[in-house]
């Protein structure tokens, strides 16, 4: 699933933050729960991929030497100085998958993940650098009790039941195959087949009541190739924008927010007015504050405001 090659390539990409020294492939390899659980042949064939994915998002993979004494094996780091990633050109598909990882990172499981690969390469003797980490990535935590059992049900292709409802609604059993789990407006989604209605429904995490029980085996179904998770999400929401915001945005940046422009007018050698139209205000903060070092919202005052207090709680964050 693409939310699992994500999950992959986050924790190739931290893996290969984390050190000043070129890792072999069999290190590589033994550090990721995903190299580790196929043959030999495929794992080369995926980390082929996984690096030419790498490399079409603009993150630099350095190949180089990790044994003196023979220069002709290979190893992979990225520079340090690659922490800060320049703006990568995402379709919203890939964006919303990104974003994804990026905001489930500080849920316990998947850093738990990253982490225990730093302790594997720790006690085989690599030097580890974690500070370069947190440039890399948001934090945004997943509080849900579902979230654990949802994202799990997943990665498993595990249909499940659960008692759902508002708070003072009696609430009611429901049989789901999901699809994915999403962050929207700052609240988690899970979305797929709602097997009592027989159609795709999504359902928000904070309504699920007591536990997520399996209703069936691993494996049981398929999800679709479309609609996305993102897609479903999309489709219970208005698709005409609501508004439309006023940005300066330096020059050759911010690729997502100038592909949304309905006018892009020069204000300096540097800076260009950018007008974006947009269907939810949190939305587009969000994705005006991913690029704060390159865009500054001058209005609405909504927008504004909200881009101002998710960077304030980056800050707080990484403080």
């Amino acid at each position: 699933m693409a939310e699992r090659k994500t999950e992959r390539l986050m924790n190739l990409i931290f893996l290969l933050l984390s050190t000043r020294q070129f890792l072999s492939k069999e290190q590589i390899r033994a550090s990721i729960p995903d190299y580790q659980e196929v043959s030999e042949a495929a794992f080369n064939r995926t980390f082929e991929r996984d690096k030419a994915t790498l490399r079409e998002l603009g993150v630099p993979l350095e190949v180089g030497s990790f044994d003196p004494l023979h220069d002709d094996d290979q190893g992979y780091r990225i520079p340090r100085a690659a922490a800060e990633l320049p703006d990568l050109e995402l379709t919203a598909e890939e964006s919303a998958v990104i974003g994804l990882a990026a905001q489930s990172w500080d849920h316990a499981d998947l850093a738990s993940q990253s982490g225990a690969a730093l302790m594997k390469l720790k006690a085989a003797g690599v030097e580890i650098d974690t500070s370069a980490l947190p440039l890399a990535h948001p934090r945004i935590a997943a509080s849900e009790p579902a979230f654990d059992a949802m994202l799990a049900a997943v990665q498993e292709r595990q249909p499940v039941r659960f008692r759902y409802g508002r708070v003072g609604d009696e609430p009611v059993e429901r049989h789901l195959e999901p699809w994915g789990v999403l962050s929207w407006q700052g609240r988690w989604y899970v979305g797929g087949h709602d097997r009592d209605r027989d159609a795709p429904r999504i359902f928000r995490l904070s309504r699920v009541r007591g536990e997520v029980l399996p209703d069936g085996q691993p494996g049981d179904y398929e999800p679709p190739e479309q609609p996305s998770v993102r897609d479903l999400a999309d489709s219970f929401i208005s698709t005409e924008p609501v508004g439309e915001a006023v940005l300066r945005v330096r020059r050759d940046r911010a690729l997502p927010l100038r592909r949304r422009a309905t006018s892009v007018t020069p204000v300096d050698d540097q800076t260009d007015e950018v007008r974006v139209g947009y269907r939810s205000s949190w939305e587009l903060a969000s994705l005006s504050a991913a690029f704060a070092e390159h865009v500054v919202v001058v209005g609405p005052d909504d927008v504004r405001a909200l881009t101002v207090e998710l960077l304030e709680r980056a800050l707080e964050v990484n403080a």
